[in-house]
C-alpha cells in the first residue's frame, strides 16, 4: 500500500443488538468498504466477514475486563485511520445510547480526520420487542426511561430512583448485577406488584426471557441462570408478552 495515497476517515457504526440482519444497509456497506475494523465485545462477529480483506482489532470492554482504556481506543481509532485509511468503528447496538460513540468520535475530530455516524438499532427498544414487550403502548404505557444500571465507578445509578416514581416502562441496560438494588427502590415506592422480564442475549438463539414481578424476579433470575449480557424491563407493558402470545422460534428460525 502507498501511504502517501492514504486518506484516513471515521465511521462510527451501530451493529444493532446481535442478530447479523439488524444491522441497517448503511452499516453494511460503511464494513464492506473498510480497510481496518475496530469491534466491541458485543459486536456479532460474523458481521466481519463482510470486509474479508480489513484489519479486525477487537477493542471490547466486558465486566472485569477491557482489552484497551477508552483513552487507548479513541488514539487507535486516530492511529489506525492514518495507517489504514478507512475506519470502522464498530459498537454493539446505538454508538450514542451508552456506547461512548461521542467521546471517541470528538477525539477523532480533533485530529482533523472527518467522521460519519450510522445509528444502530438499540437494544433498549429492539430487546423488549423480540421479547413480545412493547416499550409504550395506548393506556398502559406513555414513555419509557432507558437507564445504564451502573455508573463508571461501578455504583447504582440514582436515576433509578427517579424513574421508578413513574408511571412509565423502565428500561435498565448494564443493570443485572444491580438487580436486587433496583428491586429495593421499587419496593421502597410500593411497587412489589409491577411486572419484570429480563431479557438475556436479545436477538441471538441464546436469548432467554424471564417474567415476573418485581417482588419475585431476583429468585427467576436465579432459577434460570439468566446471565449477562442482560435487560431489565419494568412496567405494565411487560404483561402485554402473554396477550400477544408471542413467540420469539418465529423470528429465529425465519
Amino acid at each position: 500500500m502507498n501511504i502517501n495515497k492514504i486518506t484516513p476517515k471515521v465511521t462510527l457504526v451501530g451493529a444493532g443488538p446481535g442478530d447479523i440482519e439488524l444491522i441497517t444497509l448503511k452499516g453494511i456497506n460503511a464494513l464492506k468498504s473498510a480497510d481496518v475494523i475496530l469491534y466491541d465485545a458485543l459486536v456479532n462477529e460474523e458481521l466481519l466477514e463482510l470486509a474479508p480483506d480489513a484489519v479486525k482489532i477487537f477493542v471490547g470492554k466486558r465486566k472485569g475486563f477491557k482489552a484497551y482504556s477508552q483513552e487507548e481506543i479513541n488514539q487507535l481509532i486516530v492511529d489506525q485511520a492514518f495507517l489504514y485509511g478507512h475506519a470502522v468503528r464498530l459498537k454493539g447496538g446505538d454508538s450514542f445510547v451508552f456506547g461512548r460513540g461521542y467521546e471517541e468520535i470528538q477525539h477523532v475530530e480533533a485530529f482533523g480526520i472527518p467522521v460519519s455516524v450510522v445509528p444502530g438499532i438499540s437494544s433498549s427498544i429492539s430487546v423488549p420487542a423480540l421479547a413480545g414487550i412493547p416499550v409504550t403502548h395506548r393506556g398502559v404505557s406513555n414513555s419509557f426511561f432507558v437507564l445504564t444500571g451502573t455508573l463508571s465507578d461501578g455504583s447504582l445509578n440514582p436515576e433509578l430512583k427517579i424513574a421508578a416514581k413513574s408511571t412509565g416502562t423502565v428500561v435498565v441496560l448494564m443493570g443485572l448485577g444491580k438487580l436486587s438494588e433496583i428491586v429495593e427502590i421499587y419496593k421502597s415506592e410500593g411497587k412489589s406488584e409491577v411486572a419484570v422480564s429480563v431479557i438475556s442475549n436479545g436477538s441471538l438463539p441464546s436469548q432467554r426471557s424471564v417474567f415476573g414481578t418485581v417482588k419475585n424476579i431476583e429468585n427467576a433470575v436465579f432459577e434460570e441462570k439468566i446471565q449477562a449480557p442482560a435487560i431489565i424491563v419494568l412496567g405494565e407493558v411487560v404483561n402485554l408478552q402473554n396477550d400477544y402470545r408471542f413467540e420469539l422460534k418465529n423470528y429465529l428460525n425465519k
